[in-house]
């Protein structure tokens, strides 16, 4: 199964650059909800949704969404990664395929601290506090979620964990305001890469607007450095009190692509339902957090 997803991704993606005159060789750089493929020689990498439509039935608005947002950021000198400028970044659509387009970085094997992730989260949010807010408030994640409930039995979820998801939902979401704007949607350190110019940002597929807490959530609850210490950074930060309905709501929405991820990546089954049930017992975010 993952190697004929794979194959698929490879073959529509060559195919769209090959439709634009460019012949490439596609290196596959990560395989994980995307697939992201260096389509060598070019300075061009592809990322092409596989496992993001088994919740997400409109692939092209959060590929559309991306593809906007990271062109006008970028364009007013924002540190994300910007969209190519060899190909067309779309998103395209070629049958139930949709991908899009992206300038080729030098990725250097640094992981930020604290303080840098600070840094680069107060950097871009400055950026995107001039984007206005458009769409839904949270629509993402809570859509997704949505999606997961009416699906995840599926891959094998069980009736009682997606009632109990449910609950839990309906129960956080009056709990869920704010002032809205412009959100990065998946805002931890997984996606802020070393390039020889700075600290870059990449994968805003989920971006939406809300109140920022929902992305000062997503830096809290991060597995790869201490999310407290990288919010005590900012200035104003709120509590881990104040955060709470947030935070639920974010491992929640971690949860349930952790199972996604799993449905094509069975060595990873064990550790998506414990952090569904994790997420389901409504662990302490001073808990040791999950990869994320």
């Amino acid at each position: 199964m993952s190697e004929a997803r794979l194959a698929e991704a490879v073959a529509v993606a060559r195919g769209v650059a090959a439709e634009h005159g460019l012949r490439t060789d596609p290196q596959v750089l990560q395989d994980g909800i995307n697939v992201v493929l260096h389509l060598r020689p070019a300075p061009v990498v592809a990322r092409v949704a596989t496992l993001t439509r088994l919740l997400r039935d409109d692939g092209l608005t959060p590929f559309g969404r991306e593809v906007s947002l990271a062109g006008e950021l970028a364009a007013a000198g924002a540190p994300v990664l910007a969209p190519s400028d060899v190909l067309p970044p779309g998103p395209h659509r070629r049958g139930r395929t949709v991908l899009s387009f992206w300038t080729h970085v030098t990725v250097l094997p640094r992981r930020p601290g604290p303080a840098e992730t600070a840094a680069a989260f107060a950097d871009l949010h400055e950026h995107l506090a001039r984007q206005p807010a458009t769409g839904l408030p949270l629509d993402t994640p809570l859509r997704d979620l949505e999606a997961f409930c009416a699906r995840a039995g599926a891959w094998g979820v069980s009736d009682a964990d997606l009632d109990a998801l449910a609950g839990r939902l309906e129960r956080v979401r009056p709990r869920l305001h704010g002032e809205l704007r412009r959100l990065h949607g998946d805002a931890h350190p997984g996606n802020l890469l070393a390039t020889p110019d700075g600290w870059r940002w990449t994968d805003l597929e989920d971006t939406c607007s809300g109140p920022l807490a929902w992305d000062l959530a997503c830096l809290r609850t991060t597995g790869r450095l201490d999310g407290r210490a990288a919010l005590d950074a900012l200035p104003g930060a709120p509590t881990d009190a104040e955060l709470a309905p947030w935070v639920e709501l974010r491992r929640l929405h971690a949860a349930a692509w952790s199972v996604v991820h799993a449905s094509a990546h069975p060595e990873a089954a064990g550790a998506a339902a414990d952090r569904l049930a994790a997420a389901l017992g409504g662990v302490s975010p001073a808990a040791p957090p999950g990869p994320g």
